[in-house]
């Protein structure tokens, strides 16, 4: 019952797929129309995701990992760092089949939102985006990183000592 309301919540969603594999971009879009996400724009690399993005207002990226002239970090870190970033806030899934740890934490650190492995499936591609949407995340903003609090989860109680940040 809460997965069938959560997905009615979704038709008014907006989406931008970053992908330069033709077949995958199809996917990623049929999936997202099985979500109940209907505005769905596409770009081959991070460029023409830029150029759709100061178009646009989108409020998902799905973006692939690999992909040239600009990949998904590079994306990701104009998105989030440019003076002239047209939604430093977006949300940010990276989809990947590049899932060794050095890559996931580049990820991390670049600003992605959730990391998705393919094969991607209706039902992961659904929990990382109920994620976003029913638990999203602070920003934060220090020299050296500006993005989604990279803490899932904050537990006051295991961190009582005098160091503790508040």
């Amino acid at each position: 019952m809460a997965e069938e309301r959560m997905a009615a919540g979704l038709e008014s969603l907006k989406a931008l797929i970053v992908e330069d594999n033709t077949h995958m971009r199809s996917l990623l879009r049929a999936l997202l129309n099985t979500l109940g996400i209907k505005d769905v724009g596409e770009a081959i690399h991070g460029q023409a995701a830029l150029e759709v993005l100061r178009e646009r207002k989108i409020d998902l990226i799905l973006t692939d990992l690999a992909m040239g002239p600009i990949d998904g970090l590079e994306l990701t870190r104009h998105l989030r760092n440019d003076q002239n970033s047209p939604n430093p806030f977006v949300p940010i899934i990276m989809i990947t089949g590049h899932t060794e740890k050095y890559r996931v934490e580049a990820a991390r650190d670049a600003g992605v939102t959730e990391i998705l492995a393919k094969p991607v499936t209706a039902h992961n591609l659904f929990a990382r985006i109920t994620e976003i949407l029913e638990r999203p995340r602070a920003f934060v903003r220090c020299d050296s990183y500006f993005g989604p609090d990279r803490r899932r989860h904050q537990d006051d109680e295991l961190h009582t000592g005098p160091w503790r940040r508040a």
